[in-house]
């Protein structure tokens, strides 16, 4: 039976692949030539376009750590400018056209392609709805033919799995978008400026966060405290417990075959520069 372990692992693999979507120039340019002008219009377009033309709540709600008027500044304005499916049609144009760039016009139709595919459409299938939005939503969008496309939507709908889940386990513990960002900075999982950033959060919703953490114990001088660290590991052990359902789906074999095949094509996308050091996304290097 794959223990916890194995869904941090997997999605410490799989996540850079997933992620030429948020930072493979090829993925921008699809945006854009689909008609969402700048990275952010991109980037809540494609990524909420499964949930069909919503509104900046429920995006603020699902997505959980961006501020709100970050994401009302986009949405609902970006479905002007692409339709739902217009967005699902850039997302696997620019997936498509990085890939082969990253891996090679040979890899998208390998073995090994096929393979990791069929591995992780497998477990991307046992994906429980109830609870995980995202991910439910992401099971709603077929498979594309191509085997390098089945498997970074397959892909895709394991990674929203994770966070939805995630998100559960943040609101257990009362932790809401920009104190998650202060723990993730506080652990060293990301950079505080980048997730500012790349998120909305102004300094003043920051200290807020920071004094809110020091009432509960779990932050002093600028460090985190011995109940903050169980905190932050608590989280991040309950994240782990309640994405693994899908990748069991597999068992520990499949499991292994499918991080042996990812390890390449995580080296292949760290190599070429598509996954920036000290991103938000915070997902730790599986070695």
């Amino acid at each position: 039976m794959s223990s916890p372990g194995t869904a941090r692992r997997l999605w410490a693999l799989a996540e850079p692949f997933h992620a030429l979507t948020y930072f493979a120039q090829e993925s921008r340019d699809a945006a854009e030539k689909a008609g969402l002008r700048g990275f952010w219009n991109g980037y809540f377009a494609l990524r909420a376009a499964p949930l069909g033309a919503v509104g900046p709540q429920l995006v603020t709600a699902l997505f959980y750590n961006f501020a709100p008027d970050f994401v009302a500044r986009r949405v609902p304005a970006v479905w002007a400018g692409a339709s739902p499916d217009d967005a699902l049609a850039a997302r696997l144009a620019g997936v498509d056209a990085a890939v082969r760039r990253v891996l090679g016009d040979d890899w998208p139709e390998s073995p090994e392609a096929a393979e990791a595919a069929h591995l992780a459409a497998t477990a991307a299938t046992a994906v429980d709805l109830p609870g995980r939005p995202l991910a439910a939503a992401n099971t709603g969008v077929p498979l594309p033919g191509e085997a390098h496309l089945r498997l970074w939507q397959s892909l895709t709908t394991l990674r929203e799995h994770r966070g939805d889940v995630h998100s559960v386990a943040l609101v257990q513990r009362d932790v809401d978008g920009v104190t998650a960002h202060v723990l993730a900075a506080a652990a060293g999982r990301a950079d505080r400026e980048w997730l500012m950033r790349a998120r909305g959060w102004d300094d003043a919703a920051w200290d807020t966060a920071v004094a809110h953490l020091v009432e509960r114990r779990w932050f002093d001088e600028g460090e985190l405290t011995a109940e903050g660290l169980a905190m932050v590991a608590a989280i991040e052990a309950d994240t782990d417990r309640l994405a693994l359902g899908p990748w069991q789906a597999l068992g520990d074999s499949g499991c292994d075959r499918l991080a042996a095949l990812l390890a390449p094509v995580r080296r292949a996308v760290v190599a070429a520069g598509d996954w920036p050091a000290g991103n938000p996304i915070g997902a730790p290097d599986p070695d």
